[in-house]
């Protein structure tokens, strides 16, 4: 069977569309086997794809091949997650610093909070 990379990250569920896959791909953000491919490179069973996400990195071992894509409970027939704790705290921990950017009231103000001045000053 012969499989585009490009399309079995994307039937995967790791990329919501074929061409945002096939860019990944090309910038270097998802590997096969520790080593940067171009997106018509064809996945074999056994191959391991890395994923960098933010400032970790997510691997996946492949298990079997398919062209369609399929149902997120699926996913787990065809891509094992290798991916150590130590990543997914990375992960979380770069999360958590994103979410908390600035305290609510600094800054721009809301729409709200325009319309509060604007009424304070009848415009």
């Amino acid at each position: 069977m012969a499989l585009r990379l490009d399309k079995y990250v994307w039937c995967v569920r790791l990329a919501k569309t074929r061409s945002q896959a096939s860019e990944l791909i090309t910038k270097g953000k998802i590997k096969l086997n520790d080593s940067t491919v171009k997106p018509s490179r064809e996945p074999k069973v056994g191959d391991t794809i890395s994923f960098l996400k933010s400032t970790a990195v997510y691997s996946y071992k492949i298990i079997q091949l398919l062209d369609n894509r399929i149902g997120a409970k699926l996913v787990e027939d065809y891509i094992i997650d290798i991916t150590p704790d130590s990543e997914k705290e990375k992960y979380k921990l770069y999360t958590l610093t994103q979410s908390v950017y600035r305290e609510n009231g600094s800054g721009k103000p809301t729409k709200k909070d325009r319309r509060d001045i604007n009424d304070f000053y009848d415009f």
